[in-house]
């Protein structure tokens, strides 16, 4: 009985994804130069605004302010093109060699870019 059961339903998946399979439309277009650069330039920009959020000091400030540092990283991947390159802009100001004041800088901007996005509420009290 409970065979006989299996085959009826395994042979009801298959005739209800047999039916469906042609039904799933699928575009595909060529992806011109560029658009791959703007892609390339895009990730390696997130990517090093990320690598600045995975640093210890910064993560320290992120959790003080009560700021999950996967959710800004979340945030730095749904920014526009516009938002990551002022945020990338602002970072390339900042000093090197990981001042206080800098990392201080870096997660004031990270805050105020998700306070824009509605994210958090840190500066309510401002």
């Amino acid at each position: 009985m409970i065979a006989r059961l299996q085959r009826t339903v395994l042979q009801l998946v298959v005739i209800c994804l047999a039916l469906a399979a042609p039904l799933a439309p699928t575009h595909a277009s060529i992806v011109g130069t560029d658009a791959a650069i703007a892609m390339s330039e895009r990730a390696e920009a997130v990517a090093r605004v990320n690598a600045m959020l995975m640093r210890e000091d910064v993560r320290g400030q992120l959790e003080a302010f009560g700021v999950d540092p996967h959710e800004a990283m979340d945030r730095v991947n749904s920014l526009t093109n516009a938002e990551l390159a002022q945020l990338q802009s602002q970072l390339g100001e900042l000093p090197a060699g990981g001042d206080v004041l800098g990392v201080l800088g870096v997660v004031l901007v990270v805050l105020l870019v998700l306070e824009l996005l509605g994210v958090t509420n840190v500066f309510t009290g401002v």
